[in-house]
């Protein structure tokens, strides 16, 4: 997928304008067959060849030589659109802690302007999963003549409380590090990101994936270290995808602004408004989107069809169970 820059201003939910604000895009080079965009997760990127390997590119279920395939990055991102780590103009130095609240409402305003960049006038499916599926349900409650199909998959119409209370302790632990309240550069919060992402790990994961990939070897092990160890992993591999702080800690304030029931009469009558043939998918081992929870307000959506997937791995199922996944959306 080719990656691409649009520049426009970003009225802001909360309040005043992102002006010229910096959006990143990936498309496929091809222009024919359907239109499949895809909003990604939290600290992925907008070219999901990259981080959803298995299910797009070449050949893949989301073939990148047959269909239109489209992905924005969110707006607070490092990874290129306006966010912490690009330049404030009034100051010539990175926004970091300046950057204005962001909401998933500012997001999608910006994925209509990269909509309509493009000329797309139908998107023949939309995919969202977790944080990404925040976006897909505002977009198609905003615009939903826009869409033929839709896909939700392991999200929410609102934050719970319990994401909200592992989304607070994330942020505990980036503020716990002096150098993040200092911001005296991108570096800040270093190693409060790392314990974030040590902590998010556990709760996209479950009991059963780490008995599976993380127990000890040595039935006389004295003091177990395998899952300390990697978790340690999971911190330092973040920071050197070259994710800083700053911007995820404004990802984990946007997450607080989810849901689609605001200034719409609430969450039930705001899904009643999707036209789309849709589908939600809940995996059975999540606990940060229960079952329960996901087969609830799928029943708001007109016509929606809900499923189950089975899996070891928690809310990361929706990145690992390929095969679950396609026979579904394909």
């Amino acid at each position: 997928m080719k990656r691409y820059e649009i520049i426009r201003d970003i009225p802001l939910e909360a309040g005043g304008v992102l002006e010229n604000a910096h959006i990143v895009f990936h498309t496929s080079e091809c222009r024919r067959g359907r239109v499949i965009w895809i909003c990604h997760a939290l600290t992925a990127n907008s070219n999901p060849e990259d981080w959803w390997p298995e299910m797009v590119g070449p050949g893949k279920p989301i073939d990148t030589d047959r269909d239109f395939v489209v992905c924005v990055n969110k707006l607070g991102s490092p990874y290129g659109s306006e966010g912490p780590a690009r330049i404030n103009p009034a100051t010539g130095k990175p926004w970091m802690l300046d950057f204005p609240r962001i909401t998933v409402r500012d997001l999608v305003s910006a994925m209509i302007a990269v909509r309509k960049h493009l000329g797309v006038n139908q998107v023949d499916l939309l995919i969202g999963s977790s944080t990404g599926g925040f976006q897909a349900l505002e977009w198609a409650i905003t615009e939903p003549e826009m869409f033929r199909r839709c896909a939700f998959l392991a999200t929410a119409p609102r934050v719970s409380p319990y994401f909200g209370a592992t989304i607070e302790a994330q942020r505990m632990a980036l503020e716990a590090d002096p150098s993040f309240r200092e911001a005296a550069s991108l570096q800040g919060g270093a190693a409060g990101l790392r314990c974030a992402r040590a902590q998010a790990l556990i709760s996209y994961r479950c009991f059963q994936g780490y008995g599976l990939t993380q127990a000890e070897e040595d039935p006389d092990t004295l003091f177990a270290s395998r899952v300390a160890s990697y978790e340690r992993y999971q911190g330092e591999k973040l920071v050197r995808r070259q994710f800083d702080a700053y911007s995820y800690y404004t990802l984990c304030n946007l997450i607080d602004s989810q849901n689609v029931g605001r200034g719409r009469g609430g969450v039930k009558a705001a899904l009643g408004r999707i036209k789309a043939q849709s589908i939600v998918v809940s995996i059975d081992t999540d606990a940060l989107f229960p079952p329960r929870e996901g087969r609830e307000w799928a029943s708001w959506i007109p016509g929606a069809r809900y499923f189950e997937i089975t899996s070891n791995f928690g809310h990361d199922g929706f990145l690992l169970e390929t095969a679950k996944l396609t026979a579904l959306l394909m």
